[in-house]
């Protein structure tokens, strides 16, 4: 009698847990079939960013070691040519001796629909006012083959952040398999910062990283001058 009955309970569990399982494949086929899957892993990515684990790496602003530091920067390439919202030509060159903060995203990207958030309050606290506003600019290359999607993407979510899309092949520096991808090119043309992934980069940190990568430069007469001061 109580093996019948441990046999009778045991089904029960069977068919509970494959109920259970069953209502969650159901569950992400909708979401997948309905196109809601990136957003909703894209939402459980932003609670994690949300807890300041993933940083960006950036030089230290009180670094003692120039010589080091200019070392590990690159030359940036201004040979990219790419539309804005309007479909109108723009070439990174045109933001020559700007600081550039640089994001490839798309769509189709959880970790991008992540780290939007974050990207889009770094925005506004860095064009708040006019001195940052004309130091930093902010491009938003969105990697989607429709341009349409992106930019519905962008005008749901109520976003401002500046969305720009490649006309030309990517330079070799800016070629990268990984998205989202961000890159800070500093006033002197140097990458001061590439990061792979998805980062929190509204923080005080990144915001004085930003106001002051012209400090980091490889310019000869420019590393002379820091020194002295340090």
């Amino acid at each position: 009698m109580r093996m019948k009955e441990k046999s009778t309970s045991t089904k029960r569990t069977w068919r509970r847990e494959l109920s259970e399982w069953g209502i969650i494949i159901a569950v992400g086929l909708i979401l997948y079939i309905g196109g809601w899957h990136t957003e909703v892993i894209g939402f459980a990515q932003r609670i994690l960013l949300s807890t300041h684990i993933i940083q960006p790496k950036i030089a230290d602003a009180n670094i003692q070691n120039y010589d080091d530091l200019a070392a590990n920067f690159e030359q940036a390439d201004y040979n990219f040519y790419l539309s804005d919202e309007l479909g109108a030509p723009v070439s990174l060159a045109d933001f020559k001796g700007k600081t550039i903060f640089m994001n490839y995203w798309a769509t189709w990207c959880p970790p991008c629909i992540a780290e939007m958030p974050n990207i889009q309050a770094l925005y506004e606290d860095m064009t708040r006012t006019m001195e940052t506003k004309e130091q930093v600019v902010f491009m938003m290359v969105s990697l989607d083959e429709d341009p349409k999607k992106a930019l519905a993407f962008i005008e749901r979510k109520g976003y401002s952040m500046p969305v720009y899309f490649p006309r030309s092949r990517k330079p070799l520096i800016y070629d990268t398999s990984v998205v989202p991808t961000t890159y800070v090119i500093n006033s002197d043309g140097y990458i001061v910062m590439k990061k792979r992934g998805m980062a929190q980069y509204n923080s005080q940190r990144f915001k004085d990283f930003l106001r002051n990568a012209s400090d980091y430069s490889m310019d000869p007469e420019s590393l002379l001058d820091k020194k002295a001061v340090h």
